[in-house]
């Protein structure tokens, strides 16, 4: 596959983030490590599992698959002279056997030589299935069509934008409101210093958070969807691609968001997010998309900053109602445990990693490229 040695690629990024997020569900919860007297590699030789589903399969398979196939890209993008699948391959089969072995010190996992081997059959799947989209040429086409639409420096951007759908599956307290995290971190930090002298010093709020007035939950609907786009404007090399990759981002958006109330509510719910605060805060959103298409990187960048502070501090100054302390509930506690809370942590860490991209971006390169 031809590249570019001077462009960089968007699948490092995404295979960081993939990694960390297999690291995150297979060490999930995180809690009563204990030590059993026994070496953490004896799972391999351990009898085959008398009992497995359908499901464990399917879900060992498919969560090493995508993490074989963005590897695959990226060694294809910087070594393409390497035996990319199997490179792959390996490392995924390290990080596999690795958390299996780390699962022997934790009570609630139970490492398994097949759980193993199906994690690695998924990276091989993954993987091929890379170098045949290369072998066929599609990564070329992809590599001409990121020419003409993005700027050279834009894999971190597209990294961004990649995972921002999949933020949007853990129910949001305000529709495409991501980032809330104020309460609960506080909420963590008593319980980790319970019985602890250092409790005293944490800062008591003089009066109780409080819902969001209906306002500002128009606005942190409108910020919501802004944000992607000037992302995007910013890597984006001329308007009518703008106003294209608005009109995609928003559709992805209100998709997502519709396939989140259908996981959590059921089929029969899938609209019903879809509130006048969501319609009000949609028009916000495409007029301001409209008039700030015409706008350069740099500015776009700026006022995504300053919309994305303004978010954050609307939603962390706000308490959740009682109804999505009972969705959460719905998500932690039953049928999508098997989530372990990706799209939760995704969904609570999206706008500070644009925040931290942001910044670097506009502090490392002050005459951002024109758009």
């Amino acid at each position: 596959m031809r590249t570019d040695p001077q462009r960089k690629t968007a699948a490092w990024p995404l295979v960081w983030v993939y990694a960390i997020l297999i690291v995150y569900a297979s060490l999930y919860p995180f809690d009563q490590w204990r030590l059993q007297g026994i070496a953490p590699w004896l799972y391999l030789t351990a009898p085959l599992p008398r009992y497995w589903t359908a499901f464990d399969v399917l879900s060992n398979v498919l969560g090493y698959a995508p993490l074989g196939f963005l590897l695959a890209l990226a060694l294809h993008r910087t070594r393409p002279e390497w035996p990319t699948v199997w490179v792959a391959t390996l490392a995924a089969a390290a990080l596999s056997l690795t958390l299996e072995a780390i699962q022997m010190f934790l009570p609630v996992r139970v490492p398994s030589n097949v759980d193993a081997a199906l994690n690695i059959m998924g990276a091989l799947a993954g993987a091929s299935m890379a170098r045949a989209l290369a072998w066929a040429g599609l990564m070329d086409r992809w590599s001409r069509f990121r020419d003409r639409w993005f700027v050279p420096d834009s894999s971190g951007a597209l990294a961004l934008l990649a995972v921002w759908p999949l933020a949007l599956l853990f129910p949001a307290p305000v529709t495409f409101g991501l980032g809330q995290v104020l309460e609960r971190f506080e909420a963590f930090l008593a319980y980790l210093l319970e019985d602890s002298p250092m409790l005293e010093w944490l800062p008591l709020r003089e009066v109780e958070l409080q819902p969001l007035l209906p306002v500002s939950e128009v606005l942190c609907v409108a910020i919501g969807l802004l944000l992607p786009c000037l992302l995007a404007f910013g890597v984006l090399r001329r308007r009518r691609q703008r106003m294209a990759m608005a009109v995609l981002l928003v559709l992805i958006g209100f998709l997502a968001s519709a396939l989140s109330a259908a996981l959590t509510y059921g089929p029969a719910h899938t609209w019903d997010w879809v509130t006048p605060e969501v319609w009000v805060g949609l028009a916000m959103a495409v007029l301001g998309m409209a008039s700030l298409s015409f706008c350069t990187a740099r500015v776009c960048w700026v006022l995504a900053l300053a919309a994305l502070v303004w978010q954050l501090s609307l939603l962390n100054n706000a308490s959740a109602d009682a109804y999505f302390a009972l969705t959460l509930q719905t998500w932690e506690q039953g049928r999508f445990i098997r989530f372990h809370g990706l799209s939760q942590w995704l969904g609570w860490l999206w706008p500070y990693a644009l925040l931290f991209y942001l910044v670097s971006r506009l502090s490392s390169n002050p005459q951002a490229s024109q758009a």
